[in-house]
């Protein structure tokens, strides 16, 4: 336990100085940090955030995918919009994905126009009837029918949409309260 170490020769011995309440914080040197240091802390802190919140993404993301309850979710999820989409009222086939019954449908258009515009409107409405049995959204095709058939012709389909419905009840869908099914 030896002396306090004296100051080389000619120089004063440092005081200890206490830093005012108003002062603003000094680096290592007593030294202001300049704004380079600054900033360079700034994005050492900005990476640092960045690589945890990428690291607690992965982490819940593989704690999510191993989950067992969430994969058991996801399933019975897709299995009830199936149920869905196989319950009353679906459509027995997919129109678009089979090239027969698109050919079907616009051979039965090509008909019926025809029939219509030799004048057998009763061959005509037959020909447009089983294109609207056909087709995969029969309301937008009764729309289009509304707009392009003569009224008479357009009134003879809709009385024939209640045999179409006998034919096949579940192949067309018409909104509640515009038809009634037949049974």
């Amino acid at each position: 336990m030896g002396a306090a170490p004296t100051p080389p020769a000619g120089r004063p011995a440092p005081r200890a100085r206490r830093p005012a309440p108003n002062a603003r914080p000094l680096d290592v040197r007593g030294r202001m940090p300049s704004v380079r240091t600054v900033l360079g802390l700034l994005a050492a802190l900005a990476a640092c955030g960045a690589v945890a919140f990428l690291g607690y993404c992965v982490y819940f993301d593989r704690k999510r995918r191993g989950d067992p309850a969430i994969r058991r979710r996801l399933r019975d999820k897709r299995r009830a919009q199936q149920r869905k989409a196989e319950g009353p009222g679906a459509q027995l086939w997919d129109p678009a994905k089979n090239e027969k019954l698109q050919e079907l449908f616009l051979q039965e258009i090509r008909m019926g126009q025809l029939w219509l515009s030799r004048g057998e409107c009763q061959l005509g409405v037959e020909h447009l009837s089983t294109a609207l049995l056909v087709c995969g959204q029969p309301q937008e095709l009764l729309k289009v029918f509304k707009h392009t058939l003569p009224p008479q012709v357009f009134e003879m389909l809709l009385h024939k949409i209640p045999l179409i419905c006998q034919v096949s009840p579940y192949l067309i869908v018409f909104p509640k309260g515009t038809h009634k099914k037949p049974y």
